[in-house]
């Protein structure tokens, strides 16, 4: 798998997971849900600043999303508090 892939499908999961719409992380990103589905998709990736808002929202690396890594967070951090709450 290519590193967009690998992108488009964690994020996804992540997505999913946090059972939420794509019009919510739509909102946090500034972005449309098409460029969310397009994300998803494989079709689009995003810039830097909004790589680490999903990293922050989702509470995951960079490395994980970017599939450097198969660990969320690395071993040894402390899990870092969600900017939603």
């Amino acid at each position: 798998m290519t590193t967009k892939e690998i992108f488009a499908q964690r994020m996804r999961e992540l997505r999913q997971q946090s059972a939420q719409p794509q019009k919510v992380l739509a909102e946090q990103l500034g972005v449309s849900v098409n460029q969310v589905s397009e994300m998803e998709k494989g079709t689009r990736m995003t810039t830097l600043e909004k790589l680490a808002v999903i990293c922050r929202y989702y509470n995951v690396s960079a490395d994980y999303l970017l599939g450097l890594t198969d660990e969320k967070r690395p071993p040894d951090s402390p899990a870092a508090p969600r900017r939603d709450e």
